[in-house]
């Protein structure tokens, strides 16, 4: 009979007390001495081919390759599957989190717990959360910080963001803010300003949107009276289409790929409806989101007037949706609606786009 010799030591195998590893025979000592089974497949390897550094698991290299990497942060080992790029770099997901908090530009999908500022009203609190595309100059995370280190010297009011529609650039979103916030404690010119110093441009870039989010509490205390005034605002904007998409800045084929509308239908009502079964994001008036009516229509600037009357165009139709009946609203002129705006900022840009009673100004160069 044939003996069986242990391939690591030589010595003679005993009572079939073998082991098998690599295609050889080894036997229990050296087994015990000299290798270790991965935690992953139960298979058994050599102690130095263990390409874990975590004393707590063992792996293969095999599974090593399709199931685990290492943090490029810590050094960690971890499953590829609790991991997340940054830069083409796999992080825990600890790191990672620490990453999205202190980075200047964040990814995509980053969305931190909305601070608000401002005071509304006693019996309304109406907040606007403005997101602002810049393109040309740069996903710069220096540019970014310089962003940052205007708007945020107190609070932070804004977070800078990824986005894959821009060519070269970045998207601004500030927290929710009151209009008044917006108007006179948040000092947006000078953000605006840098960003065109840096180079950035917004309009002219032909790639940026201007997108402006409205809390949903503040248009009804009750789902059902949310929904109510929802499409009164979806009613005057399909309404008087025409008169937003000169106010937008947008063209036509823009408009239909990035805010299209629902399509005009008889009362509010019916074009709640029809949104409600399209579901659809890339709509004039966007009601995805839970928390927030996000207005999708207007095209990116970087001209301080016209960024405060696109905030102001948007809480008059809001309040215009919450005080008037279905009737009223229907029979609305937009001459009769014009004609109640006071604010200095919107009747100057709807003088300029021909929009506010026959009254047409000169305008300034959009940027």
């Amino acid at each position: 009979m044939n003996k069986i010799v242990c391939s690591h030591c030589s010595a003679v195998i005993e009572d079939h007390d073998y082991y098998e590893i690599s295609g050889q025979i080894i036997c229990g000592d050296c087994r015990d001495n000299y290798t270790v089974t991965c935690d992953c497949c139960d298979s058994l390897i050599w102690d130095p081919d263990n390409c874990s550094d975590d004393e707590d698991i063992c792996l293969c290299g095999n599974c090593y390759e399709r199931y685990y990497t290492h943090c490029y942060r810590c050094g960690r080992i971890v499953e590829i599957d609790r991991t997340s790029l940054y830069d083409s770099d796999a992080y825990c997901n600890d790191r990672y989190q620490q990453i999205m908090e202190d980075s200047a530009i964040h990814e995509y999908g980053y969305k931190p717990k909305p601070k608000f500022f401002g005071k509304y009203g006693e019996t309304s609190d109406r907040y606007f959360g403005v997101e602002l595309e810049i393109d040309d100059a740069g996903q710069d995370r220096d540019n970014a910080q310089e962003l940052l280190d205007i708007a945020n010297v107190s609070e932070e009011h804004i977070y800078i963001k990824s986005d894959g529609s821009l060519e070269n650039g970045m998207e601004i979103v500030t927290h929710p803010m009151t209009l008044a916030y917006h108007e006179t404690q948040f000092d947006r010119g000078a953000i605006l300003h840098k960003a065109l110093s840096l180079g950035y441009r917004s309009h002219q870039s032909g790639t940026c949107g201007l997108h402006i989010h409205v809390n949903r509490k503040s248009l009804g205390s009750s789902e059902q009276e949310q929904d109510e005034i929802i499409s009164r605002i979806l009613y005057f904007v399909e309404h008087h289409w025409n008169e937003m998409m000169r106010f937008s800045r947008r063209s036509e084929s823009a408009m239909n790929r990035w805010a299209a509308r629902y399509g005009y239908e008889a009362t509010p009502k019916k074009i709640l409806d029809k949104a409600k079964n399209s579901y659809a994001r890339y709509c004039a008036v966007n009601l995805t989101p839970r928390e927030t009516v996000e207005f999708r229509l207007f095209r990116g600037t970087l001209r301080l007037n016209t960024l405060l009357a696109t905030l102001q165009l948007v809480d008059h139709i809001c309040c215009l949706a919450c005080e008037l009946t279905d009737k009223e609203l229907q029979e609305l002129s937009w001459s009769e609606f014009v004609s109640e705006i006071s604010e200095p900022e919107l009747i100057q840009y709807l003088k300029e786009r021909r929009l506010y009673i026959n009254n047409a100004i000169e305008s300034e160069e959009e940027i």
